[in-house]
């Protein structure tokens, strides 16, 4: 299939939303990644996305919505989950809730788990588009299954073109990094994969706070898998000094030489912002040089360095 390039505009966003409801797949931006959109009730329009993506069919997906009364008609929220949704939405915060009885979702959508992952996306783009599909949109990241992910439509193009329907080209995203996703089954939040939202503001309601949930082989939610948002180059992670051969991919001042920094002035902010597409790029260099190995800085643990550092820890994990 020929993939379209829709505008962000009035005419794109309606083309996207015919594309949907016809149970199409269309990748749109949101404030985090590229997500790669699918009407969550057709269990047809589901497939398609897991098919495109070469997605297990043990990894559920996130469910979109426009707002918090969307979400509740296929979720139950619990006291803590309605605090954080209040808090935090919208935004890349994903809640990991029980699905109500006969919600209409397609079960591939939960991957047959009881829960779910849904969120409300603050981009105008993404919430435009979902508000005039009107429906629960499902939505991974537009990137095949273990890659790097998305931040912008040229990254879509050049992984899916001519297996989704098409691309609103938003431009860049804002975190350049996915969402948070937290569970707050049990009346505790527990992060179960770290995302633009800093861990410690979520858990900060937890007396003592509950750790993040580990890697596994099988997740419960998206992004758990150990290896993840991979690279074809080899990656060497906290290194001060790159060996001669390696490309560097660095981070803060001081740091002459390198191909690549995430952050010259040693933002966390900017590195997420900036992670996935150097990714890429530093990606691309290496496999054109002779698949030289990338070495990476560190990175501080604290804040967005959390979810940072996970990132790159899954990318360098090999199988």
């Amino acid at each position: 299939m020929d993939t379209e390039i829709l505008q962000p505009d009035d005419d794109g966003i309606a083309r996207a939303a015919g594309i949907l409801n016809a149970g199409g797949t269309v990748a749109f931006p949101t404030e985090t990644v590229y997500g790669l959109g699918g009407d969550a009730r057709n269990s047809a329009a589901v497939r398609k996305i897991y098919e495109a993506k070469r997605r297990p069919k043990h990894n559920p997906l996130i469910i979109h919505f426009a707002d918090a009364d969307g979400a509740m008609r296929y979720v139950e929220f619990d006291p803590l989950a309605s605090d954080l949704a209040s808090e935090f939405w919208p935004g890349p915060l994903t809640l990991v809730l029980p699905i109500l009885k006969d919600s209409g979702l397609s079960p591939a959508a939960s991957a047959k788990y009881p829960t779910l992952g849904v969120r409300v996306p603050s981009d105008s783009v993404a919430k435009r588009l979902i508000e005039t599909f009107a429906g629960p949109v499902a939505a991974p990241s537009a990137n095949p299954s273990g890659a790097v992910s998305p931040t912008e439509a040229s990254h879509v193009l050049a992984d899916l073109a001519g297996r989704i329907d098409a691309v609103i080209d938003g431009g860049p995203c804002m975190h350049g990094i996915e969402s948070t996703i937290v569970s707050t089954l049990g009346g505790r939040a527990k992060v179960l994969r770290h995302g633009a939202i800093p861990e410690e503001l979520v858990i900060a309601r937890n007396r003592p706070p509950q750790k993040s949930a580990p890697a596994g082989s099988t997740p419960v939610t998206p992004g758990q898998l150990a290896s993840h948002y991979a690279p074809r180059s080899q990656l060497r992670l906290n290194v001060a000094k790159p060996n001669p051969s390696e490309l560097w991919l660095a981070f803060g001042p001081d740091c002459d030489g390198a191909e690549y920094n995430l952050s010259d002035s040693g933002s966390l902010v900017e590195a997420a912002a900036n992670l996935f597409a150097l990714l890429r790029s530093i990606d691309e260099d290496a496999i054109r040089l002779g698949n030289r190995s990338v070495a990476v800085s560190p990175i501080p643990a604290n804040g967005l360095g959390a979810a940072i550092n996970d990132r790159l820890s899954r990318a360098a994990h090999s199988e």
